[in-house]
């Protein structure tokens, strides 16, 4: 009788605790989202911060579905790239009833099918590159948190974190900060779409400021 009672006291803390949990939960995932819908919204009229901080959090999503279908870390990486700059170039035909990773997934996805057709074909991609070449409106000389933390440093240190990255984005970080060329000059430098470079340098400032900020 008392094993019962006990049971039965256990078994309502328990629901009670699972309750307040799924309550907690929900509303972390309701300001995530609200976060999230904010940051779109502020993307579509080119606020770099917006930017930066969706490719932040999505990166990692596209990244490993890539890495999954291509099972090469480089050809992942350049889709992953494409898919941003085709996302941020579009990010006004963006419908708030699908979820964001899910119309990132979906670009990243005929991506690839798009690079497989065309290795398949042996086909140039003219009529794409114009396409990519297309400037989303994004603040170029709006400084960010990076930016500042980067230009901060003393050079003998700055360059040793440099060496740390992948040999793509040194290149681009080099360009960008100590030949100061513009997105323009650095994408006819590379011979790169323009789109590209702009996410390949928000991406290489964000893993240049992490190593800087771990190393402190």
């Amino acid at each position: 009788m008392v094993w019962d009672e006990n049971r039965q006291i256990f078994v309502w803390i328990t629901f009670k605790f699972l309750s307040l949990y799924r309550n907690v939960n929900s509303n972390v995932l309701t300001v995530k989202t609200a976060q999230i819908k904010e940051h779109i919204d502020r993307a579509k009229v080119g606020d770099q911060i917006s930017f930066s901080f969706l490719l932040d959090h999505f990166w990692s999503d596209v990244y490993s579905f890539q890495l999954l279908r291509t099972r090469n870390e480089n050809e992942a990486e350049d889709i992953t790239i494409r898919t941003f700059s085709k996302a941020f170039d579009k990010i006004d035909t963006y419908n708030s009833n699908y979820e964001f990773k899910t119309w990132l997934i979906t670009i990243s996805k005929n991506i690839h099918i798009d690079l497989i057709r065309k290795k398949k074909s042996e086909l140039l991609i003219k009529a794409s590159r114009q396409e990519e070449n297309t400037v989303y409106n994004l603040a170029d000389d709006t400084p960010t948190a990076e930016d500042k933390l980067i230009t901060e440093q003393n050079l003998a240190t700055l360059l040793q974190h440099i060496k740390k990255l992948k040999p793509h984005y040194q290149k681009v970080i080099n360009l960008r900060y100590f030949q100061e060329l513009s997105y323009e000059e650095i994408a006819k430098e590379l011979n790169e779409p323009l789109n590209n470079i702009k996410v390949k340098l928000l991406r290489a400032k964000k893993l240049l400021a992490g190593i800087i900020t771990k190393k402190k």
